[in-house]
């Protein structure tokens, strides 16, 4: 059986192709384009808590094939490692580490690592400790490395579980110890199955509605129940810095657990059955209580059901009580939501949320916190004085904030920002964050009245990030600095309490991305890293943000990337677009600009930047938005406004005389497939798409898709006008997908791209369709990402460059 999965890995299916096409397996694209698999990126960073280390992580971007080859279960919509109690999937990988010193400059490399992969890094509150997990195959560890002594250590001999919560620790506040979920039947044999165990698989509905998303990945069985609860259970285990373990309290499904700010009680939810085969496991029923640090159970705060009938809409909620949380700014005091419109916000309430609070010991009546007019979204805490409250709802896309005194968080409110959440020019940035006595992190306020606010500072200009000093008392704001042209800078943190020394991340179109010290009273910028170009190949690539309009007035924008060399006196050039549609409710907020016209130009190998090495030039993300207007949902007008918007990008670039409009290809990623799809059944702007990882057919997601929250029963006409699989009879241009076979995203089934591709063939259509094996939504695998860039070469080279053939006739590379 082994044998058989290693040759289906070699051999990458091609829908109804020769033998001879299946023997190809992977393929390598030209080498500028298989460099971008291996360039070396910048590494993330994570500054300490004080302000004086810089952790600076290489990532690990791509995995073997033989990696994702390896056992995974698929339970209650997780993909886990039975080897090592981990999830198989985690996005955030690392391969090294080393520090920085903010003052100094002096480099640290931690050398004495175990073979594996490094995840889930984490600063002690008083700067001195960095923990991370240690992955490798049989367990995940727990690491801490002292900045005093420059050592990394394994804290304790404790295996991680991770299966149900992704980083499986935390620290106390006060620095002194971990608290983390270990592995308890790591070792134990495993469960078996057989015959004797095979039940019908029954299910029963009540006569209650019951919307739900297509998850996947879902329980199907009472033996993948038994699986769950075996590779689930935790057990939350108490370590201090001396690395002496002992347990808290008994073992169980815990789905999350955070300390309090006095570092005394932990508030801890676990899953308790009985379990659903519709729902992922974060909708299972889950009991909320306090615990001491020793295990004693102080409070139960509620024992939530099975949530497998919210009602439909994406600010509808449970009932009951939830979103618990600790008060940031004190020692120890719950607070949650409660909905007052049983969790539907359709209903006409005048408040649809009360939040209640609970301080310790945890013994008298829970307190009314606050009312609150629309859907609670959280809150941001400061001190007794000040905290921030935001609210929202989907209806108009309207989300606030409130400036509030948590002692009466009822009155005296102020109103400190109010905007659609899709308006980023009226985005007012995110509060600067410190550590409190307690250890805890808050908003910084300084004297007082006074918050710092950094943002990107999107605007008519493009973005331009800011430092703003927020005065609560007048709810006036001071612009403290700006980024200045040709460089795109942006505040990391705050190295002072006047906002005069600043950690900075600074680049241009040219340059690398580098951290800086900003001194604003000296006027003075010292350079700390000196990340290197990677990709030095395309250091010639010219960028340009081009406005233009649809017909129906909406203002529009995309970035043109031109080959290096290339000027206008040269004629026009085949162009690749690459797009994704966004929903909106305003005409103006649909037309504003969210990047930098000066920003670094990346060239990875996951969009269309790439094909500038063939002499392609590249349009990406020319805006296509859909947008509501008289009364109507976005999508009542999805296909017009969609093809007006392609429209309008094709008629600009043929206006500036780079594009001929008889050689341009449209390309796009999961919605973005679907953009494609759609366009070539409804349009001849393109000779050619490429979609990947898409869904075809929304019937199959009958419950809502992206923000439709109609689901198809009310909104037939919709999801068919909608649904390029019901108009594949009018594609008339060549169409390459790609699809991971491991697909485990909410819609876009493995089978969209199968059944778009058996009608599309069934039809007489050019087309071509690559599974790739062990491949999720984003692809991971090294022979996987060069495959793609090949077959995505291939297929540009035919259909673009050329004049190309039928799909029947020929095959791209031969």
């Amino acid at each position: 059986m082994k044998a058989f999965s290693l040759f289906l890995a070699l051999a990458v299916t091609f829908g109804a192709t020769t033998p001879a096409h299946a023997e190809q397996g992977y393929q390598t694209p030209s080498n500028d384009l298989a460099a971008l698999v291996d360039a070396k990126l910048a590494p993330s960073s994570y500054l300490s808590s004080d302000g004086q280390w810089l952790a600076l992580f290489d990532r690990k971007r791509i995995e073997s094939l033989d990696d994702l080859a390896k056992e995974e279960f698929k339970l209650a919509g997780v993909k886990l490692n039975p080897a090592n109690f981990s999830r198989s999937r985690e996005r955030t990988k690392f391969t090294s580490l080393s520090l920085k010193h903010i003052e100094t400059g002096a480099v640290v490399t931690v050398t004495n690592l175990p073979a594996g992969v490094i995840r889930s890094p984490k600063w002690s509150s008083d700067g001195q400790y960095l923990a991370f997990i240690v992955e490798q195959p049989q367990q995940a560890n727990l690491w801490v490395y002292n900045t005093q002594t420059k050592l990394a250590r394994q804290l304790a001999d404790v295996a991680l579980n991770s299966v149900l919560t992704s980083s499986p620790y935390t620290w106390l506040p006060d620095s002194t110890a971990i608290v983390a979920n270990a592995a308890v039947n790591i070792g134990k044999p495993r469960l078996t199955n057989n015959s004797q165990n095979v039940v019908p698989i029954i299910q029963q509905s009540t006569g209650e509605k019951a919307p739900a998303r297509t998850y996947q990945n879902l329980l199907t069985s009472p033996f993948d129940e038994q699986q769950f609860k075996f590779y689930g259970q935790g057990q939350l285990t108490y370590i201090p810095l001396s690395g002496v373990a002992r347990a808290i309290g008994k073992p169980a499904l815990f789905k999350s657990f955070s300390v309090s700010p006095d570092s005394t009680n932990l508030l801890v939810a676990s899953i308790d059955e009985p379990f659903s085969y519709q729902v992922p496991y974060s909708r299972f029923a889950t009991t909320w209580q306090i615990l001491g640090m020793r295990g004693y159970a102080l409070v139960e705060l509620a024992k939530q059901p099975l949530a497998d009938n919210i009602p439909q809409g994406y600010d509808s909620v449970r009932t009951g009580r939830r979103d618990f949380e600790w008060r940031a700014d004190q020692g120890a005091e719950v607070i949650w939501a409660e909905a007052q419109d049983g969790g539907d916000m359709k209903t006409d309430v005048s408040h649809h949320d009360y939040i209640y609070s609970l301080r310790a010991p945890f013994k008298r009546e829970p307190k009314l916190f606050a009312k609150i007019e629309r859907r609670f979204a959280g809150f941001e805490w400061a001190n007794q004085n000040v905290a921030m409250l935001r609210d929202w709802r989907f209806s108009d896309r309207q989300v606030r904030t409130f400036v509030i005194q948590p002692r009466n968080a009822d009155r005296n409110r102020v109103l400190f920002s109010q905007r659609s959440y899709n308006d980023a020019y009226k985005n007012p940035g995110s509060a600067i964050y410190e550590r409190n006595d307690l250890g805890s992190s808050v908003i910084k306020v300084v004297g007082g009245r006074y918050i710092f606010l950094r943002g990107n500072g999107e605007s008519e200009q493009g973005n331009v990030p800011f430092l703003d000093q927020y005065d609560i008392k007048t709810n006036t704001t001071k612009r403290l600095w700006q980024s200045k042209a040709p460089y795109y800078e942006r505040v990391r943190a705050m190295l002072d309490d006047e906002g005069e020394r600043l950690i900075t991340i600074r680049e241009s179109k040219t340059e690398q991305p580098n951290f800086f010290i900003r001194d604003l009273d000296d006027d003075t910028l010292t350079q700390l890293t000196t990340f290197e170009h990677p990709y030095p190949a395309f250091k010639g690539v010219t960028k340009e943000l081009l406005r233009y309009k649809r017909d129906d007035g909406v203002e529009l924008t995309g970035t043109l990337y031109l080959p290096s060399g290339y000027d206008k006196t040269q004629g026009t050039l085949p162009v690749l677009m690459w797009a994704y549609p966004l929903e909106y409710k305003d005409k103006a907020v649909a037309s504003q600009v969210r990047e930098s016209p000066y920003a670094f130009t990346y060239v990875g190998y996951w969009g269309p930047m790439p094909y500038l090495a063939k002499g392609i030039a590249v349009f990406d993300d020319p805006k296509m938005p859909i947008v509501g207007v008289e009364g109507k949902e976005p999508n009542d007008l999805f296909r017009k406004q969609l093809v007006s918007s392609a429209q309008a990008a094709v008629d600009v670039l043929v206006e500036k005389g780079i594009a001929d409009k008889d050689k341009i290809a449209i390309a796009g990623h999961s919605y973005g497939a679907f953009m494609v799809a759609n366009l070539l059944a409804h349009s001849d702007l393109f000779k050619t798409g490429i979609a990947r990882s898409g869904a075809y057919n929304r019937t199959l997601t009958p419950f809502g898709f992206q923000g439709e929250e109609r689901d198809f029963w009310q909104a037939q006409d919709v999801y068919a006008a909608m649904s390029p699989f019901f108009h594949a009879e009018k594609i008339n241009e060549p169409m390459l997908m790609i699809h991971g076979q491991e697909d485990p995203n909410s819609g876009t089934f493995p089978m969209q791209s199968e059944r778009m591709y058996a009608a599309l063939k069934g039809l007489g259509k050019e087309a071509r369709l690559v599974m790739l094996p062990y491949e999720a939504h984003g692809y991971k695998a090294r022979k996987s990402l060069l495959h793609v860039l090949w077959e995505q070469e291939q297929w540009l080279e035919k259909y673009l460059l050329s004049d190309g053939g039928t799909a029947e006739s020929a095959t791209p590379g031969e």
